[in-house]
């Protein structure tokens, strides 16, 4: 028996309490609001484990254009450039935003506060909290400030399955708990529910995120955007442990540098060497691993013994798998690490669906384009969170009658991470991206356990396979160059399946 929530209905509801559920829900105040999340308050995001801090151009000799012209770079000619320009001109605001809400960034002897050198950066404009455990203190400011919040109705262990519509409007959510199905009727809701990483074997992200805000967007009719764009974080700690734990980019702005296992640094001949954009890098690296290959992040001469005090959280993520950074070398590999593909949106988060928002990295904004600049993402999803809870406390609507489906059941990723992470890594192929449309097919149209995953690992190959070029982050071995003019997509489900359809049977078709 499903279960009405009747006593919160109408209430605007958020999807997920990473940085961007979090201040949306705090921005809302003193306004009611109900803020879902399947685990504890903050827990198991993507958000809390950010060893990397918030981008923001406040030193000096730096500025909102240089911060604008990195992130372009970066992005690989995909940025949307009004977009991008209005996020970054926002940075400094923010880190005031987030220290009234009591999260306390590192300052220098000066107090001025403590700016970081990451790749891809022309300046060092990096702020951190408490060293590389910046996502960890953020969201505990953050968790601290909306249980002291009493506009704010927390529904913790709460795992949302289905969004329910209305006339093509957004109506409520289905929500499973405990083995009880809820809903919980609303005229708006927003998604920030953090990113994919949980469809691949190797992922610095908590396995539990496999794209569920897209899943449920995608069912929902929303416009998809440059799914394809998978970002590979060239330096997640290669061990048994599972997600792989990341060593920071701010590692490598401190002088480390790469080498393989002849001692080779095979990184110096490109431009920013070991500071490149991360799809450089990590291409580099997935080189040297194809080949059989190992290889290397060496700390030892440029922190040494500093590199517990400067990196404590990593030291001892190093530590437990039985390396000492200061004196040995670190064994390195490429892992997913963030998704700039999801659901497009404006600029304030609206999608195609009436009452339907979303932010953080469940969203495409433009601000990212073909590869993220390092710590743009804990600032995006901030200021979008922000600007997504602006736009719905001035949007007026009435509750409509929904359709009440039945309780899908709990989604399980395991059957679709081979898949996933044979086809769709850091170099592709047109052949194995048609297969992994063929395998995932099945899946996605027998309304499973494993479907809800398998439809966001779908729309990733099919716009994997409508990409014939390699850029920013999406590599092809078969069109290694770029088109002369980029171009974002954008495609909702039905486009896509209808497109996985017809490759499949083209698939099968050739294989027979």
């Amino acid at each position: 028996m499903t279960e009405f929530l009747t006593h919160l209905a109408g209430r605007p509801v958020i999807v997920g309490s990473g940085i961007a559920g979090l201040m949306a829900a705090l921005t809302l105040s003193p306004q009611p609001v109900v803020l879902i999340t399947q685990a504890a308050l903050g827990a198991q995001t993507s958000s809390a484990w950010a060893q990397g801090g918030i981008a923001a151009s406040i030193g000096a000799g730096d500025s909102a254009v240089l911060h604008l012209a990195d992130t372009l770079s970066a992005g690989d000619g995909l940025c949307d450039p009004e977009v991008a320009a209005g996020i970054v001109s926002e940075a400094p605001a923010m880190i005031a935003a987030l220290e009234k809400y009591g999260v306390r960034f590192d300052r220098n002897a000066a107090g001025r506060l403590a700016l970081g050198l990451e790749a891809a950066h022309s300046r060092p404009r990096i702020v951190h909290a408490e060293g590389d455990g910046s996502g960890a203190a953020i969201i505990r400011a953050l968790v601290q400030a909306v249980s002291a919040t009493p506009s704010i109705t927390v529904l913790a262990n709460f795992e949302v399955r289905r969004l329910l519509l209305a006339d093509s409007t957004i109506g409520g959510v289905l929500c499973a708990s405990g083995g009880q199905a809820f809903i919980v009727s609303t005229p708006h809701v927003l998604l920030a529910t953090g990113g994919v990483g949980g469809l691949y074997e190797a992922t610095t992200n908590p396995v539990g995120n496999f794209g569920q805000g897209i899943a449920l967007a995608a069912r929902a009719g929303a416009e998809l955007a440059d799914m394809e764009f998978v970002q590979f974080h060239p330096t997640a700690l290669r061990s048994k442990r599972r997600p792989l734990a990341l060593v920071s980019e701010a590692v490598r702005g401190e002088g480390a540098v790469l080498i393989n296992e002849l001692g080779e640094r095979f990184m110096a001949g490109e431009p920013a060497a070991e500071l490149a954009p991360r799809d450089v890098v990590a291409r580099a690296i997935s080189a040297e691993i194809a080949r059989g290959g190992k290889v290397y992040l060496d700390a030892r001469e440029a922190l040494g013994a500093r590199f517990a005090s400067r990196f404590p959280v990593i030291d001892i993520l190093c530590r437990e798998a039985g390396i000492d950074p200061a004196r040995q070398l670190i064994p390195v590999a490429p892992a997913v690490h963030y998704h700039m593909g999801g659901v497009a949106t404006d600029e304030n988060g609206r999608t195609s669906v009436p009452g339907l928002w979303v932010a953080g990295e469940a969203a495409s904004t433009g601000l990212h384009g073909a590869n993220r600049l390092a710590s743009n993402s804990l600032l995006e999803a901030a200021v979008m969170g922000m600007r997504s809870a602006g736009e719905i406390a001035g949007t007026a609507t009435s509750l409509r009658p929904t359709v009440i489906e039945p309780l899908p059941p709990q989604p399980d990723a395991s059957p679709i991470r081979r898949i996933v992470s044979a086809h769709l890594g850091v170099l592709r192929h047109g052949g194995t991206i048609h297969g992994a449309i063929g395998a995932l097919l099945p899946f996605v149209e027998e309304e499973g356990p494993a479907t809800d995953p398998a439809t966001v690992a779908l729309l990733i190959a099919a716009f994997a396979a409508l990409r014939s070029e390699s850029r920013g982050a999406h590599a092809r071995t078969d069109f290694p160059l770029k088109h002369a003019h980029a171009k974002r997509r954008k495609m909702d489900f039905s486009h896509v399946l209808n497109f996985a359809r017809a490759v499949g049977s083209d698939h099968l078709a050739r294989s027979a």
